[in-house]
Parts: C-alpha cells; sequence; structure tokens
C-alpha cells in the first residue's frame, strides 16, 4: 500500500527513489491485487469503495452505514450512468449476446431487503444457509471474492460486503450502488449467470428481484431505488 501511495504522490526524485526501493521490496502480484478493493480500484477501477467504511469491520454483519454519512464521488447523473451502462454492455457482449430479463411475477412470498443492513439477516430472508450465518464476518474484501457470476457491475460502488468459506458454508453477500436503472442491473447479472447454467425466475414485488439455481449453487439479486438518485443492488450466492 506504501508504494501505491508513493507512486500517486511523485514528489521529487528522492520520492520517487523511495518508491523504487519499496516496489522493489514489495511487488504485488495480480493475485494479490484482485483482493485488495483500494488497489484494484487505484488500477483497473472494477469497482468503488467508501474508504470510510474500509476501516470498519462488525463481526457476524454486512458493514453498516448510515444515510447521512457522507459517499465517495458517484454521479447519478446522465453522463454517469451513460457510461456505466455502456461498460456493463461491452463486458457482456465480448462473451455474447445480452439476454433480455424473462417476464416478472407476482410473488406473495417474496421478501424486501431494504431495510436489512445485517448479513445474517439477509441470508436468511432469502432461504439461504441460516446455519452458517454465526461463522459469517463482515469486509470489503469480500466483495472481490464474489464469484464471477455474481460479481458486481463496472463502476459499481461498494457499501457493504460480508462471507464465509469455510467447511460447507460457503457465501458471499454484497450491496452495492449503481448509476443505471434497477432493470439495467438485473439484466447484468441475469446474463452473466444464466451464460453460466443458472436458471432464473424473474420477480416484481414487493422489489424487483431474480431467484437462480444451478446445480448446488443458488443466488439472488435485489434491485430497488437507493439514495441520492442512485440504485441499490443485493447480490447473495451461496452453495447448499
Amino acid at each position: 500500500m506504501r508504494a501505491y501511495l508513493c507512486s500517486a504522490t511523485l514528489l521529487g526524485l528522492t520520492a520517487l527513489a523511495a518508491c523504487s526501493d519499496e516496489q522493489a521490496d514489495q511487488p504485488y502480484s495480480s493475485a494479490a491485487l484482485a483482493k485488495d478493493p483500494v488497489l484494484a480500484r487505484a488500477l483497473n477501477d472494477p469497482l468503488m469503495t467508501d474508504p470510510d467504511l474500509a476501516s470498519r469491520n462488525q463481526s457476524n454483519a454486512v458493514i453498516a452505514f448510515h444515510d447521512s454519512h457522507p459517499l465517495p464521488p458517484i454521479g447519478a447523473d446522465e453522463i454517469a450512468a451513460s457510461r456505466a451502462r455502456e461498460a456493463a454492455r461491452l463486458e457482456l457482449l465480448s462473451g455474447g449476446q445480452v439476454a433480455s430479463l424473462p417476464l416478472p411475477q407476482d410473488n406473495g412470498d417474496s421478501v424486501s431487503l431494504a431495510g436489512l443492513n445485517n448479513a445474517g439477516d439477509m441470508v436468511t430472508a432469502v432461504g439461504g444457509r441460516a446455519d452458517c450465518v454465526e461463522s459469517m464476518d463482515a469486509g470489503l474484501l469480500w466483495s472481490t471474492q464474489m464469484p464471477a457470476t455474481s460479481a458486481i457491475m463496472p463502476h459499481g460502488m461498494v457499501q457493504q460486503a460480508a462471507g464465509v468459506d469455510t467447511g460447507q458454508c460457503v457465501i458471499r453477500a454484497v450491496r452495492y450502488h449503481t448509476q443505471v436503472s434497477v432493470e439495467d442491473a438485473l439484466e447484468y447479472h441475469f446474463t452473466k449467470a444464466s451464460r453460466e447454467g443458472f436458471s432464473f425466475e424473474h420477480f416484481q414485488g414487493p422489489e424487483a428481484q431474480l431467484r437462480g439455481e444451478w446445480r448446488n449453487e443458488k443466488m439472488v439479486v435485489h434491485g430497488r431505488a437507493g439514495p441520492r438518485g442512485l440504485t441499490e443492488i443485493d447480490v447473495i450466492h451461496w452453495i447448499r
């Protein structure tokens, strides 16, 4: 991390020399970068995280935040939305045609995750592995360890993340904000996961959601209007 900060500052030849030494002593592999959301954002910008939340780590809970908490700069304007939408579309088109969402159904058993900020509550609400909830911990790094089928959208800003990967308990839960519409976000996740064999149902109430499964894996995606004109997306992926 010190090597990254030095290279970003570049204050004179002395600083350059110091950075050079640190980079030589602390080389970063691509695998290491993929597990560090701060470095990944700085070098590749695949996701955005709130720096004020990054230091918080609550046991057995998705990282909580207050609506009044300052967010990092992410615009809800049309230019930002178009940029995010185009990046997502280009990624999807590199693997084939973008799939259309199945027609939504009404489901009285569906739940809203809007008022839940605890990972265990979210997993339990969608019918996930309740027996694994106590083993989950919170940390934004979990957002970089999502299966490819459940990775967040380009330009998405991670708000909360939690997971577990021990024994029979394998769960990921991420909440992120995006500038695109709920439908665009669901279409992105539907296309990526359906290409890998997931079959989905699409529900429209009490909030837009996808429920998918493939072999022994299940995933759900919930979407709703978020704060400051953004869209809020929850992705939960687990092995049964």
